[in-house]
């Protein structure tokens, strides 16, 4: 039995390695939590871009953008910069990038592998999807929300999933950079490709870069 547990750690273990290809984690920056626009005007400037150039985003900009996402701001309760029901924190940012799929580690601050695969293009049905240097898939885990009804994990999942986007898109308009939220995905194709679990779901996915000149 001992074996057969072993064998089966390396099957694990030598899939996932093959899965993730060479990509390693992803350590961030730290994020700069000062500066920017002020609210109001972040708020005036709000809008979604359907535009985008190819320029990668600058390795500050992106640890900054996923900190304000839902990144942790009170480091002594683990609580994030975005609200969740029951402070469940359900909702997953998975990073698509043309290096490869990423999942955001919000605890560490880090980016941890998830595919060597440059699949951009299916996290949405819009051509911009595939040039834009940055796409951010919302996925719900619910598994975390306990023994709660359907409906009401659909709900709130989305719920909380609005208020993330939302903090992107502020940052996103105090930086100067452009994004949409979409949910135009073919979802099934989608979860196939990144392997979720029959428990995991798509919500959303948002879009982001400069704006294409």
């Amino acid at each position: 039995m001992r074996r057969f547990n072993l064998f089966l750690f390396l099957v694990f273990l030598v899939t996932s390695v093959i899965y993730a290809g060479n990509m390693g984690p992803v350590k961030l920056l730290k994020p700069q939590t000062s500066g920017g626009k002020p609210l109001m005007q972040a708020l005036k400037n709000r809008k979604s871009s359907r535009e985008f150039s190819s320029k990668k985003l600058p390795d500050q900009i992106l640890s900054n953008m996923l900190w304000a996402a839902f990144g942790v701001n009170r480091e002594d309760t683990g609580k994030r910069t975005a609200p969740s029901a029951v402070n469940w924190q359900e909702i997953d940012i998975y990073v698509s990038m043309p290096e490869g799929l990423y999942l955001y580690n919000a605890k560490e601050h880090m980016l941890d592998p998830v595919l060597a695969k440059d699949v951009r293009a299916l996290t949405g049905k819009q051509d911009f999807v595939k040039e834009a240097p940055v796409n951010l898939v919302y996925v719900a885990d619910f598994s975390r929300m306990g023994q709660v009804k359907a409906e009401d994990k659909d709900f709130y999942s989305a719920t909380d999933t609005g208020f993330i986007s939302q903090n992107v898109y502020l940052f996103c308009a105090s930086e100067g950079l452009a994004t949409v939220v979409r949910g135009f995905v073919d979802k099934e194709a989608l979860a196939k490709v990144m392997k979720l679990k029959p428990g995991q779901k798509i919500i959303l996915a948002q879009t982001v870069g400069y704006p294409k000149k």
